[in-house]
């Protein structure tokens, strides 16, 4: 029988946790078969891993991971795919805002033979503000990243053992994990959501996270900002160029005198600005390329609490 592993980041997800883990009982735990369910502590300060521990209890199929501090969610979920057993996994998020059942559907589309089922939302009852820079996210990143990124988008997603085991070599840092395994390849197929807003607790996605995301995604998965950088400093040259020519027709047409000390700032101002951004986007890959040289893991585990099943009597 086919072996299914939940994985659930978790960051400050006290508030919700035993709501989910009810959810999933009364909606799906009883139909999956063989299963198991991997939380992983990504550094809460809450009450989040003695909730965990609690959960832990009563169901003798839940696995828990808790890294050494929060290293976020690209690397808590990449700590649980690595520390879970299952012939397939499947990511969920702690917040309540995706319906479980879902994860049926992508359980049988797996059974069918699809080695990534990706949980697409096709509409989210949120903020409007929200919903709208999600939306112009993800379209930079079908335009210039992975155009086979969902145009709702999706966090979650199934992925197979072979999918894990890829992402286990790739062991990278400062990157998207969904991307990777869009970047993988393999069999996809999409099954669709309705995202609900959340109603409990405070999103720990601040904007400084946002911004890393777009900046990981887009330099991990594409050479745009090197192609910028040219296309820019072409550009400047080519206008450059005009405004000399200009400048020397005036003289030599009109006897205009040289001068425009202020037009002249302007110019340099501008210039050192687009340099300056230049150096920005150099000093990102240098950054990224220096993180990868020194090969520290991208996350470390404290401590993981197998399944009961697997322990000895003296654990805890």
């Amino acid at each position: 029988m086919s072996k299914i592993s939940i994985v659930i980041p978790v960051y400050y997800n006290g508030d919700t946790l035993k709501l989910l883990y009810e959810d999933m009982k009364q909606k799906i735990l009883g139909k999956l078969g063989d299963y198991e369910i991997v939380f992983v502590d990504d550094g809460s300060g809450d009450d989040s891993w003695q909730i965990m521990r609690q959960l832990r209890q009563q169901d003798t199929h839940i696995k828990l991971v808790k890294l050494s501090r929060n290293f976020g969610e690209h690397a808590a979920l990449l700590a649980g795919l690595c520390a879970c057993s299952g012939d397939c996994a499947v990511t969920k998020q702690a917040d309540l805002q995706e319906d479980s059942n879902i994860i049926l559907e992508m359980y049988e589309s797996w059974k069918q033979g699809n080695k990534v089922v990706l949980a697409v939302r096709k509409e989210r009852k949120e903020n409007p503000v929200k919903v709208f820079f999600a939306n112009i996210y993800y379209a930079l990143i079908r335009k210039i990243v992975n155009k086979n990124m969902p145009v709702g988008g999706c966090d979650c997603y199934l992925i197979d053992r072979k999918v894990i085991q890829v992402l286990e070599r790739l062991d990278e840092k400062n990157s998207s994990l969904t991307l990777q395994v869009l970047w993988a390849g393999f069999q996809t197929d999409s099954v669709y959501f309705v995202r609900q807003d959340r109603e409990i607790g405070k999103s720990r996605w601040t904007l400084s996270k946002k911004v890393k995301l777009v900046m990981d995604s887009v330099m991990s998965f594409s050479y745009f900002p090197l192609r910028f950088m040219s296309g820019l400093g072409i550009l400047f040259n080519i206008l450059a160029f005009l405004l000399l020519v200009s400048v020397f027709v005036e003289k030599f047409t009109k006897g205009t005198p040289i001068v425009g000390w202020a037009s002249l700032m302007c110019v340099v101002l501008c210039a050192s600005g687009v340099i300056m951004l230049m150096l920005g986007i150099l000093g990102e890959y240098i950054w990224r390329t220096l993180d990868a040289a020194r090969t520290r893991p991208p996350y470390i585990v404290d401590e993981i609490l197998e399944v009961r099943e697997k322990e000895s009597c003296h654990e805890d």
